[in-house]
């Protein structure tokens, strides 16, 4: 039987918990024994286990990123198609001519792209909702991003996702990405049989998500509901994102009033965005326990309206943090998204009474984050949870006088750039500027070549500079 290895982290100068109690320890050490937190405390030892140095280093929990499309990585500092200027549903009308283009080996090297940069910045658990399945690329993309996943060490819940309605019939998606309910069905059923593991420190989840109602027929939404349930999966799609009016116009309701009329509501479920939700939504949310994930950087870069966070939180609705996919961020790094999230709520302070606090945020994409996915062993660092954690440096200059307040360092201070360290399941993955196991350069450059195959040289976009006018 082969020995389960001890790590020992010594003398961190802080670790900030994200428990049920919001503990902030001091000068204490964190002992980990294969994907498990054994101990958090004073002078801890263990015979034989590897020993970390945490002086002078905050540890936080791992953040858990719930929203994002990793295959838009490749889509990235475009200005000429300029999201800023254009309207959801217009936005994507030309931005899935591009996407039609993916490939097979792109997706590959643009979800490590984007789960690389999820690392550097802290991120140890990802959703993504990858709904580009262009014909020419095949059905075996989830396949390619788990590969992507194991190669970093990322832990992965991968958000199987499809668009049914023809543009003929009132959708934004070209022929070439359109599939029928039957083939998604059957490749979700196929990807839950591979890749679903659903015990404590599983690495590797699915969750059933067709892409948005207005892109798709009622009957793909619910046979989703019916399919996740009967296999124990979770259920996720956009929602509450500039929908409502073709919707309205379509089947005569808004689209929530439509996800639950269906039964796509729910604890199993959470949405994405949600700025178009009504205060009356957001409580109907709440009161079914379904999650949303907050995306701050597409509103921003879209000009949507801000949610009212201490209304949410007043409401009990349960609250997560997301990137969203790279083609509205143009990056992956979860830090600055709760950097930005803060901000954004601070904003509006003066009119809603006070903004949250930093560290509330924090929470959101910890605790929170855990909490869509269905992961009670994630999301804190306490015994019994999984070993999944980040570190920052802070005996540095720029940090000078911020240091007194752990909990509330990140957002408020803007801590937004590369980690000390980052650990998953109990492995140290990016440590001293560099990924472990891999060669990063080489991957670079595999990656250029794909993204230039794939799409650059296909584009007439990538070949002219968006100058301003």
């Amino acid at each position: 039987m082969n020995k389960v290895n001890k790590i020992l982290i010594k003398d961190a100068a802080a670790v900030v918990s994200c428990d049920a109690d919001d503990t902030v320890y001091r000068d204490v050490d964190i002992l980990i024994e294969g994907s498990r937190i054994l101990g958090i405390g004073k002078g801890l030892s263990a015979d034989g286990a590897e020993q970390l140095s945490a002086e002078g280093r905050f540890i936080y929990p791992g953040l858990v990123n719930t929203h994002h499309h990793f295959f838009q990585t490749f889509v990235r500092n475009l200005t000429a198609v300029d999201f800023p200027n254009m309207s959801v549903i217009q936005w994507l009308d030309e931005i899935y001519e591009i996407f039609k283009l993916i490939s097979s080996e792109a997706i590959y090297y643009s979800s490590l792209t984007a789960m690389a940069d999820l690392i550097k910045h802290g991120c140890t658990c990802a959703f993504d909702h990858q709904y580009c399945y262009p014909r020419s690329a095949g059905k075996e993309l989830v396949d390619r991003q788990m590969e992507a996943a194991s190669l970093l060490g990322m832990r992965y819940h991968a958000g199987r996702g499809v668009n049914t309605l023809p543009r003929s019939e009132g959708s934004t998606i070209p022929d070439e990405m359109l599939e029928t309910t039957d083939e998604f069905l059957s490749d979700c059923d196929r990807l839950i049989d591979l890749y679903h593991d659903d015990k404590p420190f599983s690495m590797s989840q699915i969750v059933v998500a067709p892409c948005q109602p207005v892109n798709s027929y009622r009957d793909t939404f619910v046979e989703s509901a019916a399919l996740a349930r009967d296999k124990g999966v979770r259920l996720h799609s956009h929602l509450g994102e500039g929908e409502n009016a073709p919707m309205e116009e379509r089947w005569g309701m808004r689209s929530l009033d439509w996800c639950e009329e269906i039964g796509f509501a729910g604890p199993d479920v959470w949405y994405a965005h949600g700025w178009e939700f009504s205060a009356g939504e957001l409580e109907r949310m709440a009161r079914r326990g379904t999650g949303l994930s907050h995306c701050p950087a597409p509103a921003v870069l879209g000009g949507f309206p801000i949610l009212d966070i201490p209304a949410i939180d007043r409401m009990g609705l349960s609250l997560s943090l997301g990137c969203d996919g790279s083609a509205t961020n143009d990056g992956s790094n979860l830090l600055d998204s709760l950097r930005m999230a803060y901000l954004m709520q601070c904003f509006h302070s003066k009119e809603r009474g006070g903004s949250p606090s930093p560290y509330r945020m924090l929470k959101a994409a910890t605790v929170g984050g855990a909490d869509h996915l269905g992961r009670p062993d994630l999301g804190s660092l306490e015994p019994g949870k999984a070993a999944d954690l980040f570190m920052i440096d802070t005996e540095v200059l720029e940090l000078a006088g911020a240091v007194h307040d752990p909990a509330n360092l990140l957002p408020r201070v803007a801590v937004t750039g590369p980690v000390a360290l980052t650990m998953i399941n109990g492995k140290v993955v990016w440590e001293n500027g560099e990924l472990t196991g891999v060669d990063e350069r080489a991957l670079f450059h595999a990656a250029e070549a794909a993204c230039d195959d794939s799409i650059r040289d296909k584009v007439e976009h990538f070949t002219k500079p968006g100058f301003p006018e």
